[in-house]
């Protein structure tokens, strides 16, 4: 391979790692989220009927 492929390759695969280190990295370091994450009571799922109903 020529000196100028090398180069390309050498800068390509640098530049992947690197961008995947980063992204790795910023998953990782990111804030603390809340333990525990509630929907409002009014939800409607539309998974069960009204109450009162008969199926």
């Amino acid at each position: 391979m020529t000196l100028a492929g090398w180069i390309i390759m050498v800068l390509a695969c640098g530049g992947l790692t690197g961008l995947l280190l980063w992204c790795v990295r910023r998953v990782v370091r990111t804030a603390d989220a809340p333990e525990h994450l509630h929907a409002p009571l009014g939800t409607d799922t539309h998974d069960h009927p009204p109450r009162g109903t008969k199926c």
